[in-house]
C-alpha cells in the first residue's frame, strides 16, 4: 500500500462548505464547494442544520479528489475550520432544533445570529472579571448569550441538549467520535481561559450569568478536554464518517480551528520579500481576514486588554502569543445586501450572465469605465463625496454596541445610479 502524501483541509463559511487537496510544500492540488442552507425563521434568527453542513463537506471532498485525480487512500491528514456558529446535539448525537419553528434539522444558531441580545446586555452588566478576556463587552454573536437564550426559551432544547458545540468542534467530533474541543473556538467565543496560570472554565462566571447548571454537571455539556488546533484528534476517522467524506478510517484528524483565525495563522506566517517571520515580525503585523463579516487580528507576546476589541485570547491562534480581534460583523453580506437589494440588481445580474461574468466583475468593469470616463485617479475617488456607517449589523470594534445601524451620506440621483445600473444603459 502506497504511503499517503496530501493533505486535506476543509472549510466551512456562512454559504458554503469548501475542500482542498495540498501537498507537504503547500501546493494546492484540486478543489470545490457546495453550497449550505441558510434559514432566517424571524428577525435577528439565523440557522442552519448541522447534517446539511456535514453532507456538503462530503460533497466537497469527493470533487476535491476528482479534481486532483487522487483518491481517499491518498489523504494523510485532515484539518478542519468553520465559523464559530452554535450545534445543539441529544444523547443519541441527533440534532435539537435551536428554532422557533421547533424544526429538528435547524440545530445550528448561526455565528450572525442576534437572537441573545437582551441576555449580552444582561452579562455585561455583571461586569464580571472574565468579560475582561473580551474586549470589556461580550457579544450576542458569542456563545454564552445564544446558551443563555436557549435556557430561557426553548427549554425542551436546553434540557434535551446533550452537548452544545462550536462548528468546527462539531466537525471534528462527527469525523472522529472525540469530543475534544479547541482551544480556539473555546477561548475567543465561550470565555475559557487558556492562559497557563488559571486555564479552565471560571464556575463563578457560568453561576453569576444564570448558566450554573453547567458548573454542576463539571462542564461536560460544553467540553472537558481542550487542546491546542492541530493536535491529533481520537484514533482519526471513523468507519462510518471515511465513508460519508469517500476517505480511509483511520485518517488523522487534527483539533480545529475558527475559519477566520486559520486565515489569521495563514496571514501573519506569511514570508513577504524575503523576510524572515519571528517574534518581532509577528508583534508588528496585523492580518484583515474578509468574508461575510471581516476580522482584524494581531498577536504579541503580552496580553493587550483594550476595550471593545476582542481579546485578549491567550494562545487561540498561535501557541504562546495573545491574540486581539477587532472586526466589521457584516462585510461581504453587506456589500451583497446593498446590491441585491436595488431594483436593478435584476437586471445586471443578467446582463453578467449574459457576459459570463459574475455580478461583481460586471459592476468592477463598470466602475472602472466611470473612473476612465470622469478623469479620476482610481475608482474608489468616484465615492469621495459619499461616507457609510457600515454598521448594517451593529458595531464590533471599537464601540462593541451590537444595536448600532448602518446609513449612507451624500447620495444624489446621479451618483447612486451612475454606481449601480448596468453598462447598456443612459444615465
Amino acid at each position: 500500500m502506497k504511503k499517503p502524501r496530501f493533505f486535506l483541509g476543509i472549510d466551512v463559511g456562512t454559504g458554503s462548505a469548501r475542500a482542498g487537496l495540498f501537498d507537504a510544500r503547500g501546493t494546492l492540488l484540486g478543489s470545490a464547494s457546495h453550497p449550505i442552507t441558510l434559514w432566517k425563521p424571524a428577525p435577528d434568527h439565523v440557522e442552519q442544520s448541522s447534517d446539511n453542513i456535514w453532507a456538503a463537506c462530503g460533497r466537497s471532498v469527493r470533487a476535491a479528489l476528482r479534481a486532483a485525480g487522487c483518491s481517499g487512500a491518498d489523504i494523510a491528514g485532515i484539518g478542519f475550520d468553520a465559523t464559530c456558529s452554535l450545534v445543539a446535539l441529544d444523547a443519541e448525537d441527533r440534532p435539537v432544533s435551536v428554532s422557533t419553528t421547533g424544526r429538528a434539522e435547524q440545530n445550528v444558531i448561526v455565528w450572525m445570529d442576534h437572537r441573545a441580545l437582551a441576555q449580552a446586555a444582561r452579562i455585561n452588566a455583571t461586569g464580571h472579571p472574565v468579560l475582561r478576556y473580551v474586549g470589556g463587552v461580550i457579544s450576542p454573536e458569542m456563545q454564552t448569550p445564544k446558551l443563555l437564550w436557549l435556557k430561557e426559551n426553548l427549554p425542551e432544547t436546553w434540557r434535551r441538549t446533550a452537548r452544545f458545540l462550536d462548528l468546527p468542534d462539531y466537525l471534528t467530533y462527527r469525523a472522529t467520535g472525540d469530543d475534544t474541543r479547541s482551544l480556539c473556538t473555546t477561548v475567543c467565543k465561550w470565555t475559557y481561559l487558556g492562559q497557563q496560570d488559571g486555564a479552565g472554565w471560571d464556575a463563578s462566571y457560568f453561576n453569576r450569568i444564570g448558566l450554573g447548571d453547567f458548573v454542576r454537571e463539571n462542564f461536560e455539556r460544553i467540553g472537558t478536554r481542550v487542546r491546542p488546533m492541530g493536535e491529533a484528534v481520537g484514533g482519526g476517522l471513523t468507519p462510518r464518517a471515511a465513508r460519508e467524506l469517500g476517505l480511509r478510517a483511520g485518517t488523522a484528524v487534527g483539533v480545529a480551528i475558527i475559519d477566520a483565525h486559520a486565515g489569521g495563522l495563514g496571514m501573519l506566517g506569511a514570508r513577504i520579500g524575503g523576510g524572515k517571520v519571528d517574534a518581532p515580525a509577528l508583534n508588528r503585523r496585523i492580518a484583515l481576514i474578509g468574508g461575510t463579516s471581516s476580522c482584524h487580528m494581531a498577536v504579541s507576546p503580552r496580553a493587550r486588554f483594550i476595550r471593545g476589541v476582542w481579546g485578549p485570547y491567550a494562545s487561540a491562534m498561535i501557541p504562546g502569543l495573545w491574540l486581539t480581534e477587532g472586526g466589521q460583523s457584516a462585510t461581504g453580506a453587506l456589500i451583497d445586501h446593498a446590491i441585491f437589494s436595488h431594483a436593478a440588481a435584476a437586471p445586471l445580474l443578467a446582463e453578467a450572465k449574459r457576459a459570463g461574468k459574475t455580478i461583481y466583475e460586471q459592476l468592477n468593469a463598470r466602475l472602472d469605465a466611470l473612473a476612465s470616463a470622469g478623469d479620476v485617479p482610481h475608482p474608489a475617488a468616484l465615492t469621495h463625496d459619499l461616507h457609510v456607517l457600515p454598521d448594517h449589523h451593529g458595531n464590533r470594534s471599537p464601540r462593541a454596541d451590537p444595536t448600532l445601524r448602518g446609513a449612507i451620506n451624500g447620495l444624489t440621483p446621479v451618483s447612486y445610479t451612475h454606481l449601480t445600473l448596468p453598462t447598456n444603459r443612459e444615465v
